[in-house]
């Protein structure tokens, strides 16, 4: 049940490491939150999807689920030690859930309308729509990837102004 989800995990965490601490910290202009802040939201709405929703409470610390629930936004940068620790949850999480599922854990679920509109009923139902969920912040971080590229470029033209008006 989890296959996709986990493909798109691994997709996510090839795409951070792309990136240093700093850019995946830096808020584009236009945007209110950052790369990073949008893994940690999948990762974290996946627990209070299925978790959650089901009367559990999610095993990940607290720290996460208050800084990328639905209504966060970035407070403060994440060290190098913190994100390396949400891309190591961002998989373990899944082998959790897995593990849960088998152990029949999740006996009752709390039906829940999305903002998107989409009703949840079961745990299965909640991981399937998550997929949808990941994707869509995949898909600002990557937008995201775009802006600071031109932002960076946006930077070195003005540096190189500079240099040329005081070289003369």
């Amino acid at each position: 049940m989890l296959n996709t989800t986990r493909k798109l995990r691994k997709r996510f965490i090839e795409f951070i490491n792309q990136f240093s601490v700093e850019e995946l910290n830096t808020i584009p202009v236009g945007y209110n939150n950052n790369i990073i802040w949008n893994f940690g939201h999948a990762i974290v709405t996946h627990q209070l999807l299925t978790y959650g929703l089901s009367g559990l409470t999610p095993p990940m610390d607290k720290k996460w689920i208050k800084m990328f629930r639905k209504g966060s936004k970035p407070e403060r940068s994440l060290s190098e030690d913190e994100v390396n620790e949400l891309k190591y949850l961002a998989l373990k999480l899944l082998e959790k859930l897995d593990e849960d599922q088998v152990a029949g854990i999740f006996r009752k679920y709390e039906s829940y309308v999305t903002g998107l509109g989409v009703r949840i009923h079961t745990v299965a139902e909640a991981v399937e729509f998550n997929n949808v969920h990941e994707g869509v912040h995949l898909g600002y971080a990557l937008g995201m990837r775009k802006a600071l590229k031109y932002e960076e470029k946006q930077q070195e033209e003005i540096r190189k102004e500079e240099a040329v008006v005081v070289t003369q």
